[in-house]
């Protein structure tokens, strides 16, 4: 295996990337924003990896990230960009302006710009030897997201419509460019917005009548960056129990 970039990767389902990805033989880079502690902690556990604090968002620090990555583990050949926010849950008559610029300029731009530093490394075309980009979206890019975070849905219904784009522009390049589109997760999300009981409250909306878990995520996002998905790409793969 080669290294392995996850972003946001200290908790919830990019920290179970991360972790399956370590046991399946990547190096890592455990990217973060703020949790230092979870970060590190998530790198010590795998062995082979490295806490990387960067805001994906700001160019500049992405482009230490990758800069970090490849000296501390070398050549970067897999991404995946998990790192997102959600905005909070408000009805679009009740969104502020502010929030909803700081989630795009994290889901959308910050997936843009690590994409692009892969790419620059990555394509055949600047040299590289190839890799694999697994976006992490959101079923709510399908359903809407009516009622809660429909400016969330459609930030990653952006992150959709990036990833078939880029997966047709670099595809004689070498590089598989895919999503993974998670339903109801049970995370620290829910909590985190105010609403830790979103999960059992929803399951019953789902026809395997359960929340999924990171670690059903992670197997979804490690196969598709794996030789197995070899002739996949630009492929939406829903992970959200039938919903």
């Amino acid at each position: 295996m080669g290294t392995l970039i996850v972003t946001g990767s200290s908790r919830g389902i990019g920290e179970a990337v991360a972790r399956l990805a370590g046991a399946r033989g990547y190096a890592v880079a455990i990217n973060y924003s703020q949790d230092r502690e979870g970060a590190e902690a998530v790198a010590r556990e795998i062995g082979r990896a490295v806490a990387i604090q960067a805001d994906v968002g700001d160019e500049h620090q992405v482009a230490r990230m990758f800069q970090i990555a490849e000296t501390e583990l070398g050549r970067v050949d897999a991404l995946v960009n998990n790192a997102g926010i959600t905005g909070g849950f408000a009805r679009v008559e009740a969104l502020r302006a502010p929030d909803v610029s700081e989630m795009l300029r994290v889901n959308v731009l910050g997936t843009m710009l690590c994409s692009r530093e892969a790419v620059r490394r990555m394509s055949s075309k600047h040299g590289g030897a190839g890799g694999a980009i697994v976006n992490i979206s959101s079923l709510a890019a399908r359903t809407g997201g009516s009622g809660e975070w429909v400016h969330y849905a459609a930030s990653k219904g952006a992150v959709n419509t990036f990833t078939i784009g880029l997966a047709r522009e670099v595809a004689s390049e070498g590089i598989r460019v895919n999503a993974v589109a998670p339903g109801l997760i049970e995370t620290g999300l829910h909590a985190a917005n105010g609403a830790p009981d979103r999960p059992k409250r929803m399951a019953p909306s789902i026809p395997m009548e359960r929340p999924g878990r990171p670690e059903e995520i992670a197997e979804a996002v490690l196969w598709l960056l794996s030789p197995a998905a070899s002739y996949v790409t630009g492929a939406i793969l829903e992970a959200g129990g039938g919903r």
